[in-house]
């Protein structure tokens, strides 16, 4: 009998306490679709994959997020022609991200600005008529890109 007066306080408080951590773990876990959702910013830097694969051609976007600023990497792989593989350095700003994009291509170092809308899952690459500005090329209007156009690359799981 006294066995039970001690037992059963001990269930109750070890079950009131596995009940708050799991409300806590609730709340405190974001369900993000994209990275402007993302409100607290101790999860940060976030990591967020775009892949796509069209036929033998693809794309893959691997983007880390600290508050506003994205860096990471970019390739292209277009049938064909030859593929880009490089670096991305930006801003994000809502869910538009600007980038310098710094790639090897035949040999040559060059870098171009690009522009993608990180919306519903997808990140689809903006374009737009381009100028040179110094040794990069850049948008002539980053008002006037078009988002329908280009590759329309989808979230998926990052790897090493």
């Amino acid at each position: 009998m006294k066995y039970s007066f001690i037992v059963l306080p001990m269930i109750v408080i070890l079950l009131a306490g596995c009940s708050s951590n799991i409300k806590q773990a609730e709340q405190s876990t974001p369900l993000a679709d994209s990275p402007k959702t993302i409100t607290n910013t101790a999860l940060l830097p976030l990591q967020v994959c775009y892949v796509t694969t069209a036929g033998k051609d693809s794309a893959h976007l691997k983007i880390t997020i600290d508050k506003d600023s994205v860096t990471g990497s970019l390739m292209y792989k277009l049938h064909e022609k030859d593929s880009n593989i490089g670096t991305i350095e930006g801003q994000i700003t809502g869910d538009t991200l600007i980038a310098d994009y710094k790639f090897m291509s035949e040999g040559i170092v060059s870098t171009r600005q690009v522009i993608f809308l990180l919306k519903d899952s997808t990140a689809s690459e903006g374009y737009g008529d381009m100028e040179a500005k110094g040794s990069r090329m850049v948008f002539k209007n980053s008002k006037a890109i078009s988002f329908g156009k280009g590759i329309k690359l989808h979230k998926a799981p990052c790897f090493q």
